[in-house]
């Protein structure tokens, strides 16, 4: 765990009572991040005129946890809640391909790429991770956990069909990879997209 948790919570942030945008995931390798840019790069270049925010490469990753708007002082217990968790658990393989939409084909709102959990383990985690948080103060999330990485939200309807369409065809090979670190981020919302900052590390090694 990072022991320089609770100076991330800066003395300004405490005093005018601001919340910090607060989640779970695991980063992704290079090699797959390249991938899925190469993947959006030809999607974007075949429906040109669609209006979607497409995600950067550096900042897609596997959200396990979405904790919303948190008090600083209370980024500590979430901190120490995933250390205890990972403690259980060794470094999990999933397999990333194929590609989805949200809520459907007809009316896309999302462009996301597939993961898949064939040991369960990365279920086992999130749901032992819910708990954990829920014991300290956090709600648990109303919807089941359908694991998947986002790679752009439609901001208008022109095009848009047409857009997910093409996601949904354009074919993305399926790779198997090994997750070994969790990380607990803060994410901060600007005119120039999100900027995620790292707050604290938790290895598997159970």
């Amino acid at each position: 765990m990072n022991t320089d948790v609770a100076e991330q919570a800066d003395g300004k942030d405490q005093q005018n009572g601001k919340s910090w945008r607060m989640f779970c995931a695991f980063e992704l390798p290079g090699s797959l991040r390249a991938r899925i840019n190469q993947h959006s790069q030809k999607v974007r270049a075949a429906v040109p005129d669609a209006a979607a925010s497409w995600g950067r490469p550096e900042n897609i990753h596997l959200t396990v946890k979405f904790f919303g708007n948190v008090d600083p002082e209370r980024v500590p217990v979430i901190s120490a809640a995933a250390a205890r968790v990972v403690k259980e658990f060794s470094p999990i393989r999933i397999e990333v391909g194929d590609t989805g939409v949200f809520p459907r084909p007809s009316r896309p709102q999302v462009l996301w790429i597939g993961v898949e959990d064939p040991s369960g383990r990365l279920a086992a985690l999130q749901q032992q991770l819910e708990r954990e948080f829920a014991a300290d103060g956090f709600p648990k999330e109303d919807r089941a956990y359908k694991p998947h990485l986002t790679i752009a939200r439609i901001r208008k309807p022109h095009d848009a069909v047409r857009l997910a369409q093409t996601h949904l065809e354009t074919k993305f090979e399926k790779v198997e990879i090994s997750f070994s670190e969790l990380v607990l981020f803060r994410s901060e919302l600007s005119s120039k997209g999100s900027k995620y900052t790292a707050i604290s590390r938790h290895r598997l090694e159970h």
